[in-house]
Order: structure tokens, then sequence, then C-alpha cells
């Protein structure tokens, strides 16, 4: 699926997860959602459906979701439109949100149109449930006669989305013949159906078909906007012409992200002290001429705020830095502090807390690397940086995501979890607690993948095989789950019962086909490795700058972008010539290379430095020139460091050894 924007959906292909199917839509829901409701006084027309006692609070919902669809529409920024789903704290109306994206989408371009497709992939299930979504499409169909009045191409248009939707894996293929039987035969309805079903899904090869229909529309995303508020910024820093930065903020057309401008501004601020009375003339120059609105610098500030505790890491007293600005932009009468949440340090107990969730995500990161490239000791090493403490709590978590994340994939994924397992050599206790962590989330996990206790009991089969765990440890697993009907107890006698057949062994190390093995991912290591040394070299000779940057994103391994910095920082050493440095500075300055892998990438050659002495003799003299003139830059943290313990001096990010 093409240009997605942060939120990855789940792989079509893979085993339960979104191809599982079943109890998604209850007749009885729409009368339900609004029982015992305190807010009924309305009626809500949605389609030909009258629900008498809408909640005002529907209403709300409705202008909200206009304004998150529109200003999606304006900035491509799929974390941000999910985080302000996730604000509106109204998950029974999600459906709504649906309806109303495709409906806005379908008289719009063909990159709305693929916008909304992405959009609607990246939040299914982890923002809108699943049922939500099938109710959404409901609507959808059921509105299909109201909708051909202001779109004449309505029918071939809402079949697509539907059809697209089937693709993605976001709606369940029965979807077309339950709502078939359920619509009047005079319904424009049955005709969206029809085509859905006959005109596309039909078709041979209609997913390739289906998923590059709108894709090369798609040409704007939320990056551009990014790169073109840092660039006009620093620009103003320059100039101080405020009137050409209001110009040039105009000229954006986003008035929906403008709090992007209020947080960028902010960080310089912070970061640069020397430049923050400028910054903060230009915020209140747009405040007050309304370029940008009061809602929109509070959402900026509200930002700051939500990453302070990030920004510490590398502004020392960020949070005291915060306050003042705050205080400052009050005084002034341009900024609303009431509205903003509280700055009071977190409490131990919500620092724990932030640990833990920021090792979560640290983790996801760390195996999807891991499906792409299959590079073991890679996730050895960064389990290592991110756990320094070597916390239990943490370990059966990363066995957790591990393993969770597998069950969603392909064979092939599920392979490479049970290997991963068997190399990482957790200390047996964390690894129990991990299994029992996963399977006392069975019964939520079932949701979407029917076969959970089938697969669950694979996965600890196999654990006893490859002897990550020891056989009697089964018991002790199983003593936490009483009951013959309890789940729990379900993926143990699954687990047993693998264990007693004849040929156990042999049959669970097969179970999966062994790709997991090494010599037999789907990605090899050594082929992305080449393939960048290749495009370095091409660019060295003379390549364009923003080819080579579409060929570095082409790989589509963005968690391997580290190899990137890592050679080109080689190849300027050997040869003297900073043409790859440019390279470099336009991967960050765009936001191809994060600093996180830019930090990543000093460190490779950090830990490479002695073999590097042998053919470039200063090769440590020029690597500390150019780790002071990349903090200068901002790629680097001022703390990060070279020396016999170069590993211990890396940078921490977000709180994490990286």
């Amino acid at each position: 699926m093409g240009g997605c924007f942060g939120l990855l959906p789940t792989s079509p292909g893979a085993s339960g997860g979104k191809e599982t199917w079943g109890g998604l839509h209850d007749p009885k829901e729409d009368a339900s959602l609004y029982n015992n409701d305190p807010n009924y006084d309305s009626t809500e027309q949605d389609g030909d459906q009258t629900i008498k006692g809408t909640p005002r609070k529907l209403d709300g919902y409705k202008r909200k979701a206009t304004v998150i669809v529109e200003e999606y529409f304006a900035t491509g920024d799929v974390v941000s439109t999910a985080n302000e789903l996730r604000e509106l704290k109204l998950p029974s109306y999600s459906y709504y949100f649906v309806k109303k994206l495709v409906s806005m989408a379908m008289d719009r371009h063909d990159k709305e149109k693929e916008m909304t497709a992405v959009l609607l992939s990246a939040l299914y299930a982890e923002v809108i449930d699943p049922s939500q979504v099938y109710k959404g499409f409901r609507k959808l169909v059921e509105s299909a006669d109201d909708l051909i009045v202001d779109i004449p191409e309505a029918v071939d248009v809402l079949a697509l989305f539907i059809a697209r939707a089937v693709v993605d894996d976001i709606l369940p293929p029965v979807f077309l013949k339950k709502q078939l039987a359920s619509l009047p035969a005079d319904s424009k309805g049955i005709d969206v159906l029809r085509r859905a079903e006959k005109g596309y899904l039909a078709a041979p090869l209609h997913s390739e078909i289906i998923e590059r229909r709108w894709e090369s529309n798609m040409n704007k995303t939320v990056d551009d906007v990014k790169v073109k508020i840092s660039n006009l910024l620093v620009e103003y820093i320059a100039s101080g012409d405020t009137k050409e930065a209001c110009r040039c903020i105009k000229e954006l057309k986003v008035p929906f992200f403008h709090h992007e401008i209020v947080k960028r501004a902010l960080v310089m601020a912070m970061e640069r002290r020397a430049v923050e009375s400028r910054l903060l003339d230009l915020l209140k120059k747009t405040a007050e001429e309304g370029l940008i609105n009061s809602s929109q610098v509070t959402k900026g500030f509200s930002r700051m705020i939500d990453v302070v505790d990030d920004l510490s890491l590398d502004i020392p007293d960020a949070r005291g830095i915060l306050k003042s600005l705050i205080s400052n932009a009050a005084s002034e009468g341009w900024l609303s502090a009431s509205s903003l949440k509280s700055l009071s340090p977190p409490s131990p107990k919500e620092s724990v807390e932030g640990a833990a969730k920021k090792f979560k995500m640290k983790a996801q990161s760390i195996i999807q690397e891991y499906f792409l490239s299959g590079d073991v000791a890679e996730v050895s090493d960064c389990i290592e940086f991110e756990n320094s403490s070597c916390s239990p709590d943490l370990n059966a978590m990363f066995i957790k995501r591990l393993v969770t994340l597998a069950m969603d994939r392909k064979n092939r994924e599920k392979e490479m979890a049970s290997v991963l397992l068997s190399s990482l050599c957790f200390p047996t206790d964390d690894v129990v607690h991990g299994f029992v962590m996963l399977i006392e989330s069975a019964d939520d996990t079932v949701l979407d993948n029917p076969i959970v206790v089938e697969d669950l009991g694979m996965f600890l089969a196999r654990a006893v095989v490859d002897e990550v765990i020891a056989p009697q440890q089964l018991e002790e697993i199983g003593s936490q789950f009483l009951g013959t009907e309890s789940t729990g107890n379900k993926v143990l006698q699954m687990a047993k019962s693998l264990l007693k057949a004849r040929l156990a062994g042999e049959r669970i190390l097969r179970c999966w086909g062994g790709g997991g093995s090494s010599s037999k991912n789907g990605c090899a290591v050594e082929d992305v490795k080449d393939k960048i040394g290749k495009l370095l070299e091409e660019f060295e000779s003379g390549g364009d700058i923003r080819e080579a940057c579409r060929c570095i994103k082409e790989l589509g391994m963005p968690f391997f972008h580290h190899e990137v910095v890592k050679k080109a920082l080689v190849k300027i050493m050997e040869s003297k010539s900073e043409k790859l440095w440019g390279l470099l500075n336009e991967g960050f300055r765009s936001g191809l290379i994060t600093s996180y892998q830019m930090t990543k990438g000093f460190g490779r050659v950090a830990e490479s430095m002695e073999d590097l002495r042998l053919d470039v003799p200063d090769a440590e003299k020029q690597f500390e020139y150019y780790i002071e003139k990349a903090k200068l830059t901002g790629w680097l943290d001022s703390s990060f460091g070279i020396g016999p313990t170069t590993k211990s001096s890396f940078v921490k990010e977000n709180g994490i050894n990286v």
C-alpha cells in the first residue's frame, strides 16, 4: 500500500489479525449505543435511518470530526490525526468519523482518496475499533442514494473505497453479502456493492490494481510541510523579517497545521536562547493578527508540554524554560495559560510507566526492523542499550510484543520470532513471565485472532523444544490459569499435546517451515548494505542529491538508515571529499534520516575505529572533527563522544540509550 505516514497497518496476508472476522455487527447496536444516556434531546438522521434520542455530544463530535478531516487533508499527518481522535474520547462515535472521512474524500481529488485509504488502514484497531469501521461503511452504503445527488460518480467511487478496504483487510469480504441482503431492492447501495464485487474484487490481479488506483496522485506529505516550516523559521531567525515570515506562513495554506509552527518555534527558542525573543515576537505577531488562531497556539504549547520530558534529555532545565515561555506569552495576552495542562514534574509511578511506554515503542521498532533484516546481533545490541538495567519486566514485555506481532504475520515471521527468542538468552524466569503476560491477554487477542490458542500453544511448545524454558515450567505457567475452560489452560493443554506427539521435536522445529533461519531471510541485510554502498558510489561520482535521497527512501528500510550514515562517514574520511556530507545534511534536514539513526550511524563508526585506522591513519582525528561538526548542525547531542568505552558514552534519546 502506498503512502504510509507513520502508523503502520498489519501486513495483508498475515494469519489472524485483520483477516479473521466474526461478530463485528450486532443489529441492535444502534439502539444500545444510546440507552440510558441522560443527554438525549435530538435525533440523528444518518442515511435513511433515524435514531431518536441522539445525545448532544454527537453534534459536537460531528463538528470536530469535520475539522480533523480537513486538517488531515491539508497536512497528511496520520499521527496527529490519531491523537486528535483519541483526545475526543468518544470511541463509540468513530463510525461517524469513518463515514465523514470517506464521504468528504469522494468529492475530492485522487490524492485525498489515497490519503483516506492510508488513514483508515493506519487507524484500524489501533484507534478505531473494527466494529466501528464496519458500521461506518454500512452507513455509507445506506446513504448512497443521498451521496449520488451531490457526487454523480458516487456509485463507482464508493465501490472502489469498499474494494480497497477489503484489500487492505480492514473490511471483511462477507460485508458485501450481508449488506446486499439487508438493503431495499431499489437502493443505490445495491449498485455500489455489486460494482465493488464484480467490477473490482473479481478482476484478475485486483489487489495490485485497486492499491495503485489513486497512489500516483498522492505527492504532498506532512514531511514536505514540516520541512517548509523549518526553513521559514531558520530564514526568519537569520533575517528578522517578520512580514516575510508571515507571508510564507500564509503561502503554506495549512491553517489546521499552524500548531506545528508554534511547536517548532518554541523548540528552536529553547535550544538557542539568543534568538528566543525574536521567535516569540513572531508568534506574538501572528497571534495578534489572527494568522495563527488561539486554538492552534494553545495546541502548539500543549504539544510542547507533552514532549518536555524528552526535550529535557537534550536541553537542561527544559521544563523551567518552557514555564518561562508560557508565562511570557500569557502576560503578553496571546496565550490562555489556563487552557493548558499542568507542567508539574511527573510522579515516580508516572516516570516508571513512562519508561515502560517508551520501551514498548522502541521494542516495536526493533522487532519491525528485525522482521525486515533478520539481524539477530543487531537486536541483541539494541536491547542491551534500551534495557541497560536488564529489567525482568522489560525483557518480558519485549517477549510479549515479539510473539504478538509475529502471530499477526506469516509463518516466516513466526519462525524468525522463535529463532530470536532462542538467541537472546534471556533468563528463564523472564521468558516464563513473558508467556504468562501473553496468555493473560489472550482473551483480548482472540477478538482479532481466533486461533490464538493454537498459535500460543505452538510458540510455547517451540520454546520448550528450543530449550528456552524447561518442560517442568509449563506447570508453573499452568498454575496461574485455573479452570478447564480458561484460555490459559487451553493454551497449556495445546502445548502439552504437541510435545507428547510422536517425533514431536522434529515436527515442532519445522512447524513454520524454518523460514526464520539466517540463511533464509526474505530480505538479506548484506543485500541492503551492498545497495547502500552502490548508491553512495553513484552519488559521489556525480549523482543528483535528490535522486540519491529517493534511492535511500526506496530501500524501504528506515530502521537501517544508520548504515547509510556509517558508510558515508567512512567514505568521507577515506576520500577527504565532503560531497557525501551534503547528502547526509539533506537527509537529516528532510527527515529522511532521523537523529536516532544519525547517532546510531556515528556510533557504528566509533565501534569500527580500530579497523578503520588500518586504512586511514588519522581516522580518529577526522572522526572527532566530524563529530563536532555534526553537533553544530544539530545531528548529534552535545554528550556524544568516543573513547575506550564508546558504547557507554552514546547519547540518550527519549530516555533510552542508543
